[in-house]
């Protein structure tokens, strides 16, 4: 029996980046289990960048993200100290985070990835404590740590003459500490010895090739990779369980001894006795797969790779899938966001457009996800119609209940109320396989969208026909694109498809550039490398947008340049993109100059919002002559530098960024002009003295003008909107922060038809 809970996110376990995080949501998956840890009250659960612990006397689920001073990075062990109160994260680059469950401060420890060793063996892979000090397993040996001053103490190098080898697992035992390590069997020494740092104190107990160890029931418990757990007694191996499958953890707590493999969970009672098992069958509703478990207050607590924990008293049936709303990975490949919906989709393909080494040597299966109120909805794979690669999914502007799925191998899935209804591929639609004669494979879909009309507009790769129309009366057009690409069967993939206000599509290739085609004029042009042929300064272009003033936006692979106006196509002349000179510390830039792109997108303000393949987001100004943001992972929540898709809600100002390690967002002020000043309101008001950010002024009208003074009638800033939002930073023309008081907020229309007054109050 399941009782499943999707529970709404809850950002207050920890303190990270500040008040500022007011303007930042996350919106991360808790679905992949990493290590569990416990205390009297709680169970921990590190997810793969995430962490969220139930309470078990109120069933309270709290979670903690890069929101909350978190890394973006892979968790690889977890510890609570019961003892010192404290929370030990353990990465897969070395990184240690300690939380102080007191207070919520956060500490990122880097000594080891400081370490002057390769960084492939950093990991840190397991912590055991022992009289307040932390063992810590790593890919290079054993550090100490020392809770009560969160300091470092000796590092181990335990390996033939000094050597680094990977250690799995630590225990103490007799006043002896035992390491397992990767191939040098299990080594031992005297845990008061005060030259441990000295490889020659530790002997090898056993040659044999082992992965998990733990002291239990007055003995040696330890897991071999022959799929068997042994108990050593002094007089040698003794065989007590053959689990028919690899040992992924071992463990003890309390009076209880857990293994767990992928399929089976046992736990051992205080006289070694086993005392239940638990089968991955048990849970009908899901195909699980397990990672490890712990047993507090006589529940089973495991965590799963695909289902976050699971929960059930000893000797019962009776589970729960605990699991924190977020979508279903975090490795997002593409977004969409249309009418307060948002979508996610998980991919895709390789950096070179290939679907089969996107996430290891095969097509993906994964479904789609659907953030709706705050809710978020998860459709599996296995109700995905078979579609594999899913890169794209593309909202009918005309019915938002209905969406376009891409697939990189398998066509279009049609979604229709949050349930897939139908694939097209070679035999029902119009589209193509690379491969000749194949109707239902290497049909690879990219970007797609819808014209004013309704029609939707398909980019087919790899096939002469690359562009395709499904118009509104169900009927398929295809365009010949042979004679406008280079190499139409290895190199047209395309990363993007617009359409602009005189129904001009225009394409994002990977090997031709830009490609724009009107089927009024019926004529494809391009926009490549060269001074001659558009100036780009690649073909590979990854990203396209077109603003507020009919400019195009171009992102490459090694840069930016923009097309001063879509008209240009109208035009005889070979359409020429310039890229934008900036002054940066007195000499001439070019703006981007060699940064991937790999998304923009344009506000409400004409503001260009710009990702990047390895430096974070950026924000710059309409003319892109100003930095206004640069966001990376180091001063702000972003998990990750790098950015896979970025998408907006122009209704409220809330920016979307998703990355190769989860999703955030960032309430900004993009919204779009409203029609009239009636609805002009200001936040936060009033300001109180722990207030970190900008005052917003919204529901404004385009070309606005806002004066604001205070109430002596001294104007302290002047300016006029692009979009429907605007900030002040509560200085006098950014000379110095005004005082207390309240301040008048004169807005009026750029005719003076419309005006309107508003107040603010201030408090220092």
């Amino acid at each position: 029996m399941k009782n499943l809970f999707h529970l709404l996110t809850t950002f207050c376990f920890l303190l990270g980046f500040g008040q500022e995080n007011l303007q930042w949501k996350g919106y991360f998956s808790f679905n992949q289990v990493k290590d569990l840890s416990e205390s009297s009250n709680r169970v921990f659960v590190a997810a793969e960048n995430a962490i969220f612990t139930k309470n078990f006397a109120t069933g309270e689920v709290r979670t903690s993200t890069t929101l909350q001073g978190l890394s973006g990075e892979t968790i690889t062990a977890m510890y609570h100290s019961d003892a010192f109160n404290r929370t030990v994260l353990g990465y897969q680059n070395g990184l240690m985070v300690v939380i102080n469950d007191s207070d919520g401060s956060v500490l990122n420890v880097v000594d080891i990835i400081n370490k002057s060793i390769p960084n492939n063996i950093k990991r840190v892979n397991h912590f055991f404590e022992y009289n307040g000090i932390l063992y810590v397993s790593c890919d290079f040996g054993i550090v100490q740590y020392k809770l009560s001053t969160l300091e470092f103490g000796d590092t181990y190098y335990i390996g033939p003459n000094g050597q680094e080898i990977k250690i799995h697992q630590t225990t103490v035992f007799n006043n002896e500490i035992y390491a397992v390590s990767q191939y040098n069997g299990i080594l031992k020494a005297n845990i008061n010895n005060p030259n441990l740092i000295d490889f020659a104190q530790w002997q090898t107990w056993d040659s044999g090739s082992w992965n998990g160890i733990v002291s239990f029931n007055n003995q040696i418990y330890a897991s071999n990779n022959n799929n068997r757990l042994y108990r050593n007694n002094g007089g040698g191996f003794v065989e007590v369980l053959n689990v028919g499958q690899p040992i992924l953890d071992l463990r003890t707590f309390g009076e209880n001894m857990i293994l767990t493999s992928a399929n089976h969970v046992y736990v051992f009672n205080s006289s070694g006795i086993q005392s239940a098992h638990i089968q991955s069958t048990l849970i009908t509703e899901e195909t699980v797969s397990f990672t490890c478990a712990t047993v507090q207050n006589n529940t089973i607590y495991i965590g799963t790779d695909d289902n976050s924990l699971i929960s059930l008293p000893l000797n019962t049936n009776d589970y729960e899938i605990i699991m924190p709303d977020g979508p279903s990975r975090n490795k997002i490949f593409s977004i969409s966001f249309y009418s307060n919906t948002l979508w996610a989709v998980y991919g895709g393909y390789d950096i070179s457009y290939n679907p089969y080494t996107y996430i290891g040597y095969n097509l993906t299966q994964f479904g789609v996800s659907k953030l709706f109120e705050n809710q978020w909805k998860n459709i599996p794979y296995s109700e995905m119609l078979g579609a594999k690669s899913i890169s794209r999914i593309t909202i009918n502007p005309n019915d938002a209940n209905q969406v376009f799925a891409s697939s990189y191998h398998n066509g279009l899935v049609k979604i229709e109320s949050d349930v897939p209804t139908e694939l097209l591929n070679g035999t029902n639609s119009g589209l193509e396989s690379l491969v000749s004669g194949n109707l239902t494979e290497a049909i690879r879909i990219g970007p797609t969208t819808f014209d004013k009309n309704g029609n939707m507009w398909v980019a087919n790769a790899r096939v002469k026909n690359g562009l395709k129309v499904l118009k509104t009366n169900n009927q398929w057009q295809s365009f010949n694109m042979e004679n406008i690409l280079q190499d139409y069967s290895s190199n047209g993939d395309y990363a993007a498809l617009l359409v602009d206000k005189n129904g001009t599509k225009w394409m994002a290739s990977n090997n031709d550039g830009v490609i724009a085609f009107n089927e009024t004029a019926n004529e494809f042009k391009k926009i490549m490398e060269g001074e001659d042929a558009g100036n780009l300064p690649s073909n590979d272009v990854r990203a396209i947008a077109i603003d507020n003033r009919s400019q195009l936006w171009i992102g490459t692979n090694k840069g930016l340049r923009v097309l001063s106006s879509i008209a240009a196509y109208n035009s005889d002349n070979q359409m020429k993109a310039n890229s934008i000179i900036i002054l940066e510390d007195g000499l001439a830039q070019e703006l981007l100059y060699e940064q991937f792109i790999t998304d923009i997108k344009v506000d409400g303000s004409n503001r260009k919002w710009i990702g990047t393949a390895d430096s974070g987001v950026f924000l710059f100004s309409s003319d892109g002559q100003k930095t206004i943001y640069h966001f990376t992972k180091d001063n702000s929540p972003l998990p990750s530098n790098t950015i896979t898709d970025i998408d907006i809600n122009d209704e409220t100002g809330e920016i979307f960024f998703a990355t190769e390690k989860g999703m955030v967002s960032f309430l900004g002020t993009s919204t779009k002009p409203s029609d009239n000043l009636d609805n002009v309101y200001v936040y936060p008001n009033p300001v109180r003295p722990e207030f970190v950010g900008t005052v917003k002024i919204a529901g404004l009208v385009s070309k606005a003008n806002i004066k604001i003074t205070d109430i002596g009638g001294n104007l302290v800033y002047e300016t006029t909107s692009e979009g429907g939002t605007i900030e002040w930073d509560t200085t006098a023309f950014g000379k110095y922060k005004v005082a207390s008081g309240v301040y008048m907020i004169f807005v009026a229309s750029e005719d003076g038809s419309e005006t309107t007054v508003k107040k603010v109050m201030i408090v220092r």
